[in-house]
Order: structure tokens, then C-alpha cells, then sequence
């Protein structure tokens, strides 16, 4: 048994029985956590019921994906485009956002994640802007999987905030216009500290990614499950990755 095995077998994980082959676990996954409408509609219950198990499946995936040496974790928790729902879903959404933010330690990562959030900060109210920054803070020098909630998050939003800063600095002399390139400009997104995403993962059956880290995706490779989101457990996780690592990463090349 490798090092890696005895390792997860010593944290409760049978590593050997998962098929992953531990030496290519992706180090940043993305996840569209989506269905928990669906999920709630199919058994007759609110529909917050339905968001409020996928918060507690996200608590199980985080803990799971640290525990397999994932290193990033990022999740589209509420996007540009949902101001559009009915306000009395909008704001249970902003009440359990609000809720879990006040236990995100526990509720969100486990002792150990570090819990970062991107997206239009400014676009949400004072108390979970507030309770963003403290979260960030209380977390920040914790030494495991970096989960990074997406919330007021658009893909194009993201991208028009970046040229708006990059014109700053082209006006400021700060840089040149011929100098810009991909590099300098992956540091004006909110995902600047971040590695783009290796893998994405959308559950529920939907094959789109939503304005969803648009620049971010150029070479993730994509997966989904016709499986409701709070219907995910590991196993789906480690599907997802096998499936990751049959799959010949070229990067335009040959």
C-alpha cells in the first residue's frame, strides 16, 4: 500500500478502493452545485429546504476533497443572474447564506479550510459583507483545502471589472498597453490567487457552464452527473475524477 493510501486510510478513507490514482487528484476542482429546486419540488417540500440540504452536502464534498488532497475547491453559490428568482427565494437564499457565514467554520469547510469568497462583494448587504471579512480573516492562516465561494458571481461581470482596472492602470502609466498580457491580466479577476480549475463538475443534468469562471475554464475539463446536488456523496466525486484521469490533457498540443 503507497504512502498515500496508508494516509487516507489513517484520515477514514479507503484509498485503494476509490480507483483514484493518487498522483493525479485534480488541484483545483469548480463545482455548479445545482438541482436543490428540483430536489425540494420532488418531494413536495419548500424550496429552501431543497438549498439548505445542498449547503450541508457541500460541508460533506469540502471535508471529502481535502481529505483526498484536493487543494482548491471552487462553487457557484449564488450568481449575477439569480437576482431574477422571486424575491421571498431571494431573500431565504441571503437569510442561509447569512446563517451559514455565521458558522462557516464549522458549517462550511471544517476546522482546517481556509474560506475565501469571489464574486460582487459590494453587490450584497453590509451584514454579509461584514461577516465575509471575518470569515476570511478567522480562516486565513488555516493550512487546508481552500474553498472559495462564488457569490454575486458573473463570469462577464468579472471580466468587464478587469478591463475597467486594466485602463486604469494603462491611464495611471502604471503599464503599457503592448505590455498587457494574459498573465497581468488573470490578476485583475476575483479568482487572481487562484490556478484555473483542472476539473468542473455540474450535477442535475444541465451541460452549460452559466457564466461560470468564463477566462478561468479555457482547459478544464468538464463533467456531469444527471444527479440532483443534494443528492451527491463521494462516490460521485471520486467518478469525477476517475473519469479526469483518463483523459489526455494536451493544452492545444499533440
Amino acid at each position: 500500500m503507497s504512502l498515500f493510501n496508508r494516509l487516507l486510510k489513517k484520515r477514514g478513507i479507503e484509498g485503494e478502493s476509490t480507483g483514484i490514482d493518487p498522483q493525479n487528484v485534480p488541484n483545483h476542482i469548480a463545482i455548479i452545485m445545482d438541482g436543490n429546486g428540483r430536489w425540494a419540488k420532488k418531494r413536495k417540500l419548500p424550496k429552501i429546504l431543497g438549498h439548505r440540504e445542498g449547503s450541508n452536502v457541500l460541508k460533506k464534498i469540502v471535508k471529502y476533497c481535502d481529505k483526498i488532497g484536493v487543494k482548491y475547491l471552487t462553487v457557484y453559490a449564488f450568481s449575477t443572474e439569480n437576482w431574477k428568482r422571486p424575491e421571498k427565494e431571494v431573500d431565504e437564499l441571503m437569510d442561509l447564506l447569512l446563517e451559514k457565514l455565521k458558522n462557516a467554520e464549522k458549517e462550511l469547510g471544517g476546522d482546517q479550510a481556509q474560506i475565501k469568497v469571489i464574486g460582487n462583494i459590494k453587490g450584497l448587504s453590509t451584514e454579509i459583507q461584514k461577516e465575509i471579512k471575518r470569515v476570511e480573516e478567522s480562516t486565513g492562516k488555516n493550512s487546508g483545502i481552500c474553498l472559495n465561494i462564488a457569490l454575486n458571481y458573473g463570469g462577464r461581470d468579472e471580466i468587464v471589472n478587469a478591463v475597467k482596472d486594466l485602463i486604469t492602470d494603462v491611464e495611471k502609466g502604471i503599464i503599457k498597453k503592448a505590455e498587457i498580457t494574459e498573465e497581468y491580466f488573470s490578476k485583475k479577476l476575483y479568482t487572481w490567487y487562484l490556478p484555473d480549475p483542472d476539473l468542473l463538475i455540474r450535477t442535475s443534468g444541465e451541460k452549460r457552464h452559466s457564466n461560470y469562471l468564463l477566462w478561468q475554464m479555457a482547459y478544464t475539463e468538464f463533467w456531469y452527473t444527471e444527479v440532483l446536488w443534494p443528492d451527491i456523496n463521494e462516490s460521485y466525486i471520486d467518478e469525477a475524477i476517475i473519469e479526469y484521469q483518463k483523459r489526455n490533457r494536451r493544452y492545444g498540443g499533440v
